[in-house]
């Protein structure tokens, strides 16, 4: 057995300023599982410091590096074979990073698994939806709003104040509706009722999204018992547990879950099913992955979710495009091109 991890950095395209960063520069870690003549890959694209309960990449970084990755070896050694994709969740900690880093090498092994076998990943996830794109631009600065054609519902970052001129303008020419994303920003219903009133008419709003810090379902749930709008959680969505508090609580109606950050697919297909169970409204949200993790998350939502989820391209300033990809036999379908790796960094193999 041998893997390998590369970290990626990329300028993107069209920065999206949020409540307390900028997404201008994104890090995808890579990784690839070598074994008996098989390989299967995996990315995430962490954030570049800790923000809302999420870590940054030199955590996930240490945890694969110090943790999990000598956890999976020392599995192989003992059991003498690979340990199957199922079982990879369980090897994530307490940590911040342990379940962004546990997904990174689940995905390895799923695809590497799937090869092995010469099965694709549509034998586990069948197509079931035409799953819409969501696209996410911002209204925390003036830069232009580039809504790619037949997106289906737009993010839109903001945090509490009044909106300008230029946003609520930009927002009047949406043609489909909007999810005010406050990435925990607020501090007080009026931050959120003040916006939701200076909208109006100027857009449709589909929900509120992450007013409040992760965690605190019961704000959530007084702002949602106030409002004909939605309320959306993202940040706060991290195992089945919170899926429970928020429907005990009735703190939101939709719920972004994140494979990255749930600990990887099985758990996300899990959560997103638990999720419908309660009767919320599921969807899966990114963080800026290349072309080849979203051609992934892709396959995950035409098979369970019909929810607009962020599966569109995010460009870069060395452009995105199918030619990052190579096509292969089972598994995910797809690959990263071997000229992307090689342009990377080499973080750590393990042999």
């Amino acid at each position: 057995m041998k893997l390998t991890l590369w970290r990626d950095d990329v300028e993107i395209l069209h920065p999206v300023a949020a409540a307390r960063q900028r997404h201008d520069v994104r890090s995808r870690l890579f990784l690839r599982l070598e074994h008996g003549a098989v390989e299967g890959f995996a990315e995430i694209a962490p954030q570049p410091f800790a923000l809302n309960g999420d870590p940054g990449i030199a955590e996930v970084i240490q945890e694969l590096d110090g943790v999990v990755l000598l956890q999976i070896q020392g599995a192989f050694e003992r059991e003498g074979s690979l340990p199957s994709w199922t079982r990879i969740a369980r090897f994530a900690g307490s940590r911040a990073a342990s379940l962004p880093a546990a997904a990174l090498v689940e995905m390895a092994f799923l695809d590497r698994e799937l090869r092995a076998d010469d099965t694709s990943v549509l034998s586990l996830w069948p197509r079931n939806f035409a799953t819409p794109v969501q696209a996410t631009v911002s209204a925390l600065d003036e830069e232009p709003w580039h809504v790619p054609f037949g997106v289906a519902r737009v993010r839109v970052k903001t945090s509490p104040g009044p909106l300008s001129a230029w946003a609520l303008e930009r927002l009047r020419e949406l043609s489909v509706p909007v999810l005010l994303d406050f990435n925990c920003s607020a501090t007080n219903d009026e931050d959120v009722f003040y916006q939701v009133r200076q909208i109006g008419d100027s857009a449709v709003l589909a929900a509120v999204e992450q007013p409040f810090a992760a965690g605190n379902v019961v704000d959530h749930a007084r702002l949602a018992e106030q409002m004909d709008v939605p309320v959306s959680l993202d940040e706060g969505v991290r195992t089945v547990r919170d899926l429970a508090q928020i429907e005990r609580y009735h703190a939101a109606r939709l719920v972004c879950i994140k494979p990255a950050r749930v600990g990887g697919y099985a758990n996300a297909r899990t959560m997103v099913e638990r999720a419908k169970q309660l009767g919320l409204r599921p969807y899966i949200g990114g963080f800026f992955e290349s072309p080849f993790a979203r051609h992934v998350n892709r396959l995950l939502c035409e098979h369970c979710v019909e929810e607009p989820s962020d599966i569109g391209v995010v460009q870069t300033m060395r452009g995105e495009s199918a030619t990052q990809l190579r096509t292969v036999a089972g598994g995910f379908g797809v690959a990263p091109n071997e000229e992307l790796l090689k342009k990377a960094v080499l973080i750590a193999s393990f042999t």
